[in-house]
Formats: C-alpha cells, sequence, structure tokens
C-alpha cells in the first residue's frame, strides 16, 4: 500500500492512499464469501455460486462495492497508524479509483496551540461604584410591594390599577379578548399594544372607549398593522404608597433599625451584584487577551460544526424543546442559525483550547479528593434534596462533569494571576459564578 501525505491550514492532513492489487483482490475474495451467502443465483444453492457466475449475477460493481465497503476503513486505519497521524474524527473520503482502489483521505488532527507569553497576559479590572439613583429604585421597588389598593371613584390616571373587559381587533382579526382584564399602569411602559395604556388615561368608569393601538413591526402577517382596542372600565384602584420613613424600615422585610439601615441594605446588594459583575467581567476579559496574545490557536472546522451543534442543543433544551421544535418556533433554518451561531461557536472553541492548553502548561489537574470535596459541598448545601443529589453525583458522567468545572475553575484563577498590572493580583473569587461554571462546559475532548 502506497501512502502520501500532505499538511493542510487548519490542522488537517490529506492522506493520498493507493491498494495494491493483491490487496485488492484479497477484499474481492472476501466480499464473494459474502455475497454468496446473501443472493440466490438460479440453478446454484446458496452459498455455492461459483464467483465468476455471482459476478455475472450480480454485476463486476456490486462487488466492487462490496469489498469497498470494508477495504476502504481498513486501509484508512492502517494508514494513519503507519504515518502516526493524530485524528480526532471522521475523515472526509474522495474516491479517485476503484480497481485497484485509490482515495484521498481529509483528516481532522489535534490542534496546535502556542500561548506564547502567556504569563503576560493583562486584564484590567473595571472600579466598582454604587449609582444612589438605583438605590432610590430600589426602595422605591419596596415600598411598591407594601402600597395598598384603594377602590377611587375618579377616572383613570397613570400609577392606578384598572380591571375592563378588553377586546382587541386589527384588520377585522380578534387577536385579544378578556372580560376580566387587570392591568397596572405605569408611566412609560406598554401595555398589550403601544398606545393602549395611553389612551386609558382619562376613561371614566363604567364608561366604553375604542383606544387606536398599533402591532409592533415583525414578519407576521398583522405586524406592524392599526386596530381598535375596545374597552369597558369596571374598577379603578389607586395605589397608596408608604412614607419612607423609620418606621416603614422597621416593618419590612426582616427589620431594620431605621430608613438608614435599609438603605445600607440595598446599598450593599447593589454593589455585592456589581462587583460579581465586574468579576465575570475581568475574567472574560483575561481569558480574551489570553487568545488574542496567542501566537498560534490553530484546529479543525469538525471542532466548530461540533460546538455548533451544542449550541442548538443547549438553546432547545434551555426552553423545552426538541432541535425540530426550536427551529420552527425561532423561524430558522437550520443553516440559517449555523450561520448565526458560527462567530459565537468559533470564538468558544478558541477560549476553550486556550484554557486547556494553559492547564497543561501550568501543569493544573483535578485528582479524586478534589470531586468528592466539590460533591460534598454542593449535596451538603442541597437540604432535603440530598439524597437525591448524591445519588446524580454517584454517575462517572456528573463525576466527569464536576472534573471539568474544577479544571476550568483552577484555571481560570491561575489565569487570574497573571492578568494583574503587576502580575500578582489575585483574584477575589471563592466560588464560581454562573458563566465561570459554564465555561467548564468548554474544556472538552479537545484537550
Amino acid at each position: 500500500m502506497k501512502v502520501s501525505t500532505q499538511r493542510l491550514p487548519e490542522s488537517q492532513v490529506v492522506l493520498e492512499i493507493e491498494v495494491d492489487p493483491e490487496q485488492m483482490e484479497r477484499s474481492l475474495d472476501k466480499a464473494y464469501r459474502k455475497l454468496v451467502q446473501r443472493v440466490n443465483v438460479p440453478g446454484f444453492r446458496k452459498g455455492k455460486t461459483p464467483r465468476d457466475m455471482l459476478e455475472r449475477h450480480v454485476g463486476r460493481g456490486r462487488l466492487v462495492e462490496e469489498a469497498l465497503d470494508s477495504l476502504i476503513p481498513e486501509a484508512y486505519n492502517k494508514a494513519i497508524d503507519d504515518q502516526d497521524i493524530d485524528a480526532i474524527g471522521q475523515p472526509s473520503i474522495e474516491l479517485l479509483k476503484d480497481e485497484p482502489l485509490a482515495f484521498k483521505a481529509t483528516v481532522p488532527i489535534r490542534p496546535t496551540v502556542d500561548l506564547g507569553e502567556y504569563k503576560k497576559v493583562r486584564a484590567e479590572r473595571e472600579s466598582v461604584i454604587v449609582d444612589e439613583a438605583d438605590v432610590d429604585t430600589a426602595l422605591e421597588e419596596m415600598r411598591r410591594r407594601y402600597a395598598l389598593h384603594e377602590p377611587v371613584d375618579r377616572p383613570v390616571q397613570s400609577g392606578d390599577i384598572v380591571r375592563a373587559d378588553v377586546r382587541v381587533v386589527i384588520e377585522g382579526n380578534e387577536i385579544y379578548k378578556d372580560d376580566d382584564a387587570e392591568f397596572r399602569l405605569r408611566e412609560g411602559a406598554t401595555i398589550l399594544l403601544p398606545g393602549f395604556a395611553e389612551g386609558l388615561i382619562g376613561v371614566e368608569k363604567g364608561a366604553a372607549k375604542e383606544i387606536s393601538v398599533t402591532t409592533p413591526p415583525g414578519e407576521q402577517p398583522l405586524s406592524g398593522k392599526q386596530g381598535i382596542a375596545t374597552t369597558v372600565v369596571k374598577d379603578v384602584k389607586a395605589e397608596r404608597l408608604p412614607e419612607l420613613n423609620d418606621d416603614f424600615a422597621r416593618e419590612v422585610g426582616e427589620g431594620f433599625a431605621g430608613l438608614d439601615a435599609l438603605r445600607e441594605r440595598f446599598r450593599s446588594d447593589i454593589r455585592e451584584r456589581l462587583e460579581a459583575q465586574a468579576e465575570d467581567s475581568y475574567r472574560d476579559k483575561a481569558v480574551g487577551a489570553l487568545v488574542e496574545r496567542a501566537k498560534a490557536i490553530e484546529f479543525p472546522p469538525v471542532l466548530i460544526e461540533r460546538e455548533i451543534e451544542r449550541l442548538i442543543k443547549d438553546q432547545a433544551r434551555s426552553v423545552g424543546q426538541d432541535i425540530d421544535q426550536y427551529l420552527a418556533t425561532i423561524k430558522r433554518t437550520p443553516e440559517q442559525l449555523r450561520e448565526e451561531l458560527l462567530p459565537a461557536a468559533t470564538e468558544r472553541v478558541r477560549r476553550s483550547l486556550a484554557l486547556t492548553r494553559l492547564a497543561e502548561d501550568e501543569g493544573i489537574t483535578v485528582d479524586a479528593a478534589e470531586v468528592s470535596d466539590e460533591i460534598d459541598r454542593i449535596v451538603g448545601s442541597a437540604g432535603q434534596q440530598a439524597d437525591q443529589m448524591r445519588r446524580l453525583f454517584s454517575t462517572e458522567e456528573a463525576q466527569t462533569a464536576i472534573e471539568r468545572s474544577l479544571l476550568t475553575r483552577k484555571t481560570m484563577d491561575r489565569l487570574i494571576e497573571f492578568a494583574g498590572a503587576d502580575g500578582t493580583q489575585k483574584s477575589a473569587r471563592k466560588k464560581p459564578t454562573k458563566k465561570t461554571a459554564a465555561a467548564s462546559a468548554q474544556m472538552k475532548e479537545e484537550s
């Protein structure tokens, strides 16, 4: 067997394989022995038909096709072993000649990743400043949760809670009907359709009114169309907000010493949320900087295809649908969705490969004890579901997922050690955020 190799960009190798006539003949003889047991030839018992008679009966092409079904993978596997090709996926085959066999195999091979001077990676951490306006907004939302709703005998005003009969017709099509709908009118908020909430202002209790509305733009037949919302107001309630003072602070939630203490709690909660967001952003920028500084990140297209398939499955699963249902819901063809996801999938593969190589270069590993400790930590916080959670983590697949998650976390922590302005900044993160935990899915079989 003759084999020639050619290295292609994007971590691929082309093997051109020519099979010796003797090997071809042996495969044809094997194919004959298989076919003769399955094919009935008039005048001969099954399994006893001579080869020349079988060939005349089924045709030479059928015999060759049967031979190639086993000869191509046999020749391919021998070629990659002989040439020491590190294949990570199935090849694409191009048949050049069938007798004797000659074909090309384009093989995806292990990616090439050179991170360069990765310890010089730097990322800037955003400062966190709590805007007092956000604290005021949080306090206002708290007041609304404790508000009283009192019936009033006056026309509808902004801020009221309105109960009404509503029927919406767009170009002769009834698209909404509710004989006891309830709406909370917030300034600037859209209810049902643009124009409806504004049209309710000033309507008397018991009065009917036709309100001009417009459907949002889009691809649906009735998108961007005007229509009429017919409404009869049945009840109007005004929202009475409690005074924002020390008494209010002492009555809400777990009880606070006064309004200043309540404000400080909201300020602290907002700061904690902003710090978590800043940490996620910082880590994201650090990985981006690692990828940007890398000398080479080369990988075969099959990795992007796998990542796109994974993203599509994840999106469908997140809404409780299979892929066909999901595509129908979002009105996309598989080709359209794949094209939309291509940039994100490509970036995810690049980042995954960079993190995987960093773990290898830094000798970062996860042992069985660490996996066990992490499972104990998760189960310990599961409360009444602890036994169920432990059973879930008893499978090899679940433990492998935990191991990948820990490996990603430790790798990210090591990266953050390099990413500070002076190269010594440590991460304040004690446990992974949702984004960091999700990144563990990127430490995949490419490593």
